[in-house]
């Protein structure tokens, strides 16, 4: 059984994790695999946007414990984060193509960290997430203290990260942790209307955004500013630029091409 399956349809790649006699707990093989797919979307001119989801009834439980565990499997913490969850993250941040996190079940741990590491994070409404490192003796890892403060506020990150909270699905939408709940019997097809919507959109531009996104967490309002202009004159010589002007001006839908 592969741990990580991929699907590409209509522009959109999706990709799944497929471990769900674990609640998709990551191992080495399948944390090297998704890196190896993502790199693979990156890669595809014909993907334009990526779900990234899970099999069964979590989205992702984080680490396998039982690996960790082995004497014979265990590669090591620092072997992990190294080679295994940090990669992952520069990947989710560094592809210039809007990356959606379905979140189709619990999301704790290094799983949780993953989604909210996405451009978009959708959740159906008996989703939980809950930073469970210091449950076992742990620190939150997978960019946890980069991303949850910036995405809730300090103190609630903190105490989130302190105390294992489990956190509603509805609750992580109302502190902004995620964009939004979905209802559970429309949580597959409204997944597919948000990821087509994005595949069909100006994938250039949308990459600009995401890097713009990214440098605002470390640069200075001048060096943001400095950023947006060269990045908008960037833009403005697209060809999806040119098509989203003249559209508007015909009054017809664009047809973007992503260039």
């Amino acid at each position: 059984m592969n741990s990580i399956e991929l699907k590409i349809e209509n522009k959109v790649a999706y990709i799944t994790l497929n471990r769900p006699e674990v609640f998709n707990s990551f191992n080495r093989e399948m944390a090297l695999k998704l890196q190896s797919v993502f790199d693979d979307c990156e890669a595809n001119s014909e993907v334009r946007a990526i779900v990234l989801s899970g099999n069964g009834k979590a989205f992702c439980a984080g680490q396998d414990l039982k690996e960790v565990t082995s004497p014979e499997l265990n590669p090591g913490f620092k072997k992990i984060l190294e080679e295994h969850y940090n990669p992952i993250i520069k990947r989710i941040r560094s592809i210039r193509k809007p990356i959606i996190c379905a979140v189709n079940g619990v999301a704790a741990g290094a799983g949780a960290n993953i989604a909210l590491a996405c451009d978009i994070v959708v959740a159906h409404e008996k989703v939980s997430f809950i930073q469970a490192f210091s449950l076992i003796g742990l620190v939150p890892d997978s960019a946890g203290t980069y991303f949850l403060p910036r995405l809730i506020g300090f103190h609630k990150a903190q105490a989130l990260a302190m105390l294992g909270d489990k956190v509603s699905a509805e609750e992580a939408e109302k502190i902004g942790m995620i964009y939004k709940v979905i209802p559970l019997e429309n949580f597959n097809d409204e997944v597919q209307k948000l990821a087509l919507k994005l595949a069909n959109m100006p994938t250039k531009a949308l990459g600009m955004i995401k890097e713009l996104f990214n440098s605002s967490m470390t640069n200075t309002l001048e060096e943001q500013l400095d950023m947006e202009s060269k990045y908008q004159i960037v833009a403005a010589q697209s060809k999806d630029y040119a098509e989203g002007v003249t559209a508007f001006i015909e009054k017809r839908k664009p047809n973007f091409k992503g260039r």
